[in-house]
Formats: structure tokens, sequence, C-alpha cells
């Protein structure tokens, strides 16, 4: 039996990640850290159907020497590198947390795995946000970063960390450079989940606003399920190396949005208010909470100080290479994720 260690495994990508790897017959390890383990439960909410078949384990990636001890222990033959402080716009309020989790935690986890397990194949988690400002449409394997954000230039550091490790050590280590990926176990701080709850509340008479930042930004928008897939068939390989995974296809927030508050048969104005003053705008949105209708206020409070306007991805080598594709649209996204918002609504109302 195949054992698979994960960091991030109570997040949306742990957990669908998780299952993928139970039905395939691993046994499946995570770590998790110590305070989360004995506090609440909640911290498995995403694991609840497969907590009883994994193996969690309390550290914490800052940690070098428990992870020495945790490669010892379960010798995996995979590691999925998933944890990460991954909220852009707090990225840019946080850097200290950036530099310790993503760019420190990620060499701390290589380190361990080539003095403690060399053979394990390792997966890196990169992200889109690391072409930033980009260099050309769509991106490939071969577009150079420009990143945005303090959490952007985390992820390029770990994809070069991860891509040192492969050259001058010849491990198996690989990332996939994974475009936006959604699911109804996104969390709900992240501008697809904020939608869909919002309009959950707003078709049950909870609120009547959605306050968002930039609407016109385009993302290359998929299913995490389907992500999940591509991770684990890049470490079937027999040689590793990195992959974009993106559905080839984009779109705007306002598309998001007009599709969400369609399925719910809802109407809605767009208020434009990112100009003006944090306190003006902010006594403007209490104005509108007691106005009728339903409004959608673009706030000054959530655009990021370094825009990234447009991502878009060509995973053709994915689709080559791997035999991956997505089999989830974006339509099929947004109605998964409504319609999961909706009947919470409905059962706790």
């Amino acid at each position: 039996m195949k054992k698979a260690l994960i960091t991030g495994i109570t997040g949306q990508d742990g957990s669908y990640l998780s299952e993928l790897l139970l039905e395939k017959g691993y046994e499946v390890h995570g770590i998790v850290r110590r305070n989360a383990i004995e506090i609440t439960n909640d911290r498995f909410s995403r694991l609840i159907d497969v907590k009883d078949r994994l193996i969690l384990h309390g550290g914490d990636i800052q940690n070098e020497n428990r992870l020495f001890e945790l490669f010892d222990e379960i010798h995996p033959d995979e590691c999925y590198h998933l944890a990460a402080q991954s909220f852009v716009k707090d990225s840019f309020d946080d850097e200290e947390t950036i530099l310790e989790t993503n760019i420190r935690g990620t060499k701390n986890i290589l380190f361990a795995l080539r003095r403690k397990n060399p053979s394990c194949k390792f997966y890196f988690a990169g992200s889109s946000e690391m072409f930033g400002m980009v260099q050309e449409t769509p991106q490939t394997e071969k577009t150079p970063f420009y990143p945005r954000s303090p959490y952007a230039i985390s992820k390029v550091t770990g994809f070069d960390w991860t891509r040192l490790y492969r050259e001058a050590y010849d491990l198996f280590t690989c990332s996939g450079i994974l475009f936006n990926h959604e699911s109804p176990r996104r969390g709900s701080e992240f501008v697809t989940r904020k939608i869909t709850k919002a309009v959950a509340n707003i078709s049950r008479g909870l609120d009547n606003t959605l306050v968002l930042g930039n609407l016109d930004a385009k993302r290359d928008w998929g299913f995490s399920g389907d992500y999940v897939q591509a991770m684990w068939l890049m470490l079937q390989q027999d040689k590793p190396d990195d992959y974009v995974i993106a559905t080839g296809k984009n779109y705007s927030i306002k598309e998001f949005v007009n599709r969400a508050f369609d399925y719910a048969g809802i109407s809605f104005e767009i208020i434009d208010l990112h100009n003006l003053p944090r306190a003006e705008a902010n006594t403007q949105i209490e104005q509108y909470k007691h106005k009728e209708g339903v409004f959608v206020i673009q706030h000054p409070d959530f655009y990021r100080p370094a825009e990234v306007n447009e991502l878009l991805g060509d995973a053709s080598k994915a689709r080559t290479e791997l035999g991956w594709s997505p089999n989830v649209s974006f339509d099929e996204l947004v109605e998964m994720m409504i319609k999961n918002d909706l009947e919470t609504v409905k059962r706790y109302k």
C-alpha cells in the first residue's frame, strides 16, 4: 500500500485529494497544527466523510525538527505540499507570515525530504498568481513570472526551491501551476464563495448587499476536484516536471456574479464606490442596506494595492503528457456552489 503525506490536508484541495487517494487505496497521512486538533472539530469539516480513515499528525511546517520526525515515522511514497497562507489580499498586511509559512515552510519540507526520505515524490502547489502582470496570454510553463503580491512572490520562491531540489539533488520534485480552482468547500473569504454565500443569504431575505472589489478582473476558474487529479497524475510520471493546470477559458468576476444571481432568480444593481474615501463608502453602504432592491457594491477596501487583471492558462502540456483535462465547466461550477449555499441557508434559517 502506498503512503501519501499531505500538508494543508484540512483545506479545500486537501480534502478532495484525501478522498481521491483513499479511493486509490493509499494510506493517507496529514500534518495539522496541534492547536487545530485540540480546539475544534470545525477545522475538519471538509474531511467529515473520511476523517476516520486518515492518519493525522500534530506538527507545523515551520518546525524543521518535527518534519524530520514525521518523514522518519511515516516514510511516505508521495508528499503533497498544499499548506500555505493563501489569501492574496491578507498577504499585503502580513508579510512575516508569508515569509515563515509559505517560503520557510516549503524549504523545511524539501530539506527534511532530502535528508530523511529522498525516494519520496514531492508535489508543490504553485499558483497562477505567479504570472501576475502577465507577459503573454495565455500563460504556459514558459511564460515569465511577474508576481504582484507577497503571496505570489512566496509561490515563485517555492517553485524555485522545488526546481532547485530536482536539479541539484536529483529528487522527484514537481510543481503544479494551478489556476483558480473553486468548489462548495472554498473558504468564505475567497471571492467566489463570498459571492455564492451572499446570494444565498439575499435569496432568503437576510441581506440585500454584496460588497466586492474589482468586478472586471478575469480569472480562469476550474473545479478543485478536477485539479487534484492533476496533482496525483504528476507524481505518477517517470520523470518530474512542472505543469500549468487550467481550463483555457476565463471570465470576469462580474460574469460570476451574474451567473450566481441568475441561478437564484434575483435582479440586482451595481453601485461603484471604489473611488470614494473608505469612511464615505461605508456610510453609503449602510444607506443601501435600508433601501429597496439588491445591490452589488464595489468598495475600495477590496481592491488590491497591485491588481492582477487577467489570468488565462494553457494546459496543453498537461493534456498531452498527463492525459488530464477538466470535467466541470464554469457554468456547472457556479451552479454547484450556489446550489450548495442555497441549501445550507434553507437548513439553518
